[in-house]
């Protein structure tokens, strides 16, 4: 009887362990679509603030997933603090980048050796990340929310195209009022 239990038990936990790995992955590793409601999650900024995804609500929202160790992330950088997060900031743009499982002192010098100035905050364990792509996907992709919590657009890698795409659905969120 006792084995029948355990066999039974092993089949149930078995059975719910795939079945939370069994989410659809779309385009380019995502695991969420534009129209979907983005995922709630708490950010930890490399400064110590703290607040849920959540707590944005009725703002426009830019993630922009990077790492130290990604060269296109450092690539795309600087295009996104001077052609969106300081031209758009004043108009209420909220840019963050979530540091995929890096150590805070190494977040804090990537962030004063790349020169932006929007916030980073940490990701340990790429928890944030998994919510968003497949653990196993790359950086170097941005997820922009509008006011409702809703995902409105979606990118992977840095191509200038899809750059100005990103940049054209942004200033038209936030010239919704």
């Amino acid at each position: 009887m006792r084995q029948i239990f355990a066999t039974f038990l092993i089949l149930i936990i078995s059975a719910g362990f795939v079945r939370s790995q069994d989410k659809p992955v779309y385009a380019n590793g995502y695991l969420v679509r534009i129209g979907d409601m983005a995922p709630d999650f708490t950010i930890k900024e490399s400064d110590g603030k703290s607040y849920k995804l959540t707590d944005l609500k009725g703002k426009v929202v830019m993630l922009q997933f990077t790492a130290s160790w990604c060269s296109v992330c450092r690539t795309e950088m600087p295009f996104i603090e001077k052609e969106i997060w300081l031209l758009k900031k004043p108009e209420g743009l909220v840019v963050i980048g979530i540091d995929r499982d890096e150590p805070l002192e190494k977040v804090k010098k990537f962030k004063k050796d790349i020169e932006v100035t929007y916030p980073l905050a940490l990701d340990p364990g790429a928890d944030i990340f998994g919510l968003f792509a497949s653990k196993e996907a790359g950086v170097t992709r941005n997820v922009i929310i509008d006011r409702k919590g809703k995902i409105i657009f979606l990118t992977r890698l840095y191509e200038r195209e899809e750059f100005d795409k990103m940049k054209n659905v942004i200033f038209a969120e936030l010239a919704k009022k």
